[in-house]
């Protein structure tokens, strides 16, 4: 059966910190450890505004190594790529991490399956340093506040999605005349 941070007693087996959730390697048992209630985590973000909705996470050792698997859900204030609108994003995505311990300074080679990996060290993961990480992976790279979004006006600067613009289209930079001669080509 597998422990569980919400119904085990889990005394001395995290620490929390204003910013981190820090799990002991060896207090992990052979059986893993679920972790499934957001409130563990004290703040699981460094930017304040970001929501953890939910949380599904699996620890279990592999000798040396930890292997994190889940889910992890979140809400996430971004700017919309056209208006710039303020608006949330719900994130979710799937966890799948493994720890290995820190080697020692010196030069280190890494190889392509090694890309995958990252380190502990001490004998201690931070799972809220994880989960910024996955959470800032599955933002999209050209958030929109919806679909359709208009964006703003090229001369005035308005909301196009708030406002009926009534500015006169921009004149086209003689510099991309001949580019537009191009695309008006029938065929192309």
């Amino acid at each position: 059966m597998k422990k569980s941070l919400t119904t085990t007693s889990y005394a001395g087996l995290r620490e929390r910190l204003d910013d981190v959730m820090i799990i002991r390697v060896a207090d992990i048992q052979d059986e893993g450890l679920t972790i499934a209630d957001p409130a563990e985590f004290a703040a699981p973000y460094a930017d304040r505004s970001w929501h953890l909705e939910g949380v599904r996470l699996v620890l279990t050792r592999d000798g040396d190594d930890v292997l994190v698997a889940g889910e992890v859900r979140a809400s996430v204030p971004l700017a919309c790529g056209r208006c710039l609108e303020e608006f949330r994003v719900a994130v979710q995505t799937a966890v799948d991490a493994r720890y290995v311990p820190r080697p020692p300074l010196g030069d280190v080679e890494l190889g392509a399956d090694d890309l995958d990996l990252d380190f502990y060290d001490h004998g201690e993961v931070d799972l809220a340093m994880l989960l910024e990480t996955e959470t800032t992976l599955a933002l999209p790279m050209k958030p929109l506040c919806r679909p359709d979004c208009r964006g703003l006006c090229p001369v005035c600067g308005a909301n196009r999605n708030l406002v009926a613009c009534r500015c006169a289209e921009r004149p086209l930079d003689p510099r991309l005349a001949v580019l537009k001669r191009l695309a008006d080509r029938p065929g192309s």
